[in-house]
């Protein structure tokens, strides 16, 4: 059917209900008036209302709502490792050599190092970087590196320095 044909269906059909309706009450008796009469008249108008609500749910349907799924998260066990191991100078087998010496030997092994062009700090007995460089130099140049790697190694070296 045509839109403008529809239009004229519902009122002719509202007008057809509405003058049997006025029609119907003033010749009607009073008694045939009756609940009975009244529920099927409920009954009637509530038939229309839901074909009308029907009709209009069918002229709009609902649009379908897209949603994006829900963000899946993945779990990855966490990867462990070990402790950096910070290794300070001040722990190497040089240094407790170094240590080891009375502070007048540990004086002289500076001034040596200073004399030979390898420390250029203050001679004054301690153990620090200057000392450290000064003290790995020497033994690159002699040719015992190799040697700073254990304490007996690194008292060889020293000792070459006092004696």
């Amino acid at each position: 059917m045509l839109p403008a044909v529809k239009t004229n269906v519902k009122r002719m059909t509202l007008a057809a209900l509405a003058s049997l309706s006025i029609a119907a009450l003033p010749a009607a008796p009073a008694l045939a008036w009756g609940p009975n009469e009244q529920n099927f008249l409920k009954g009637v108008v509530a038939t229309i209302a839901v074909q009308a609500l029907i009709r209009e749910a069918k002229k709009h349907p609902r649009q379908p709502v897209y949603q994006q799924p829900a963000y899946q998260p993945v779990y990855a066990d966490p990867v462990y490792q070990p402790a950096p191991v910070h290794n300070s100078i001040y722990r190497t087998p040089a240094s407790r050599a170094f240590q080891s010496y009375s502070a007048q030997e540990r004086k002289l092994i500076q001034r040596r190092l200073s004399a030979y062009g390898y420390y250029r700090g203050g001679i004054d007995g301690s153990f620090g970087p200057g000392t450290y460089s000064a003290i790995v130099a020497y033994a690159d140049d002699e040719g015992m590196r190799d040697r700073l790697a254990s304490n007996a190694g690194a008292f060889g070296v020293l000792d070459s320095l006092i004696n």
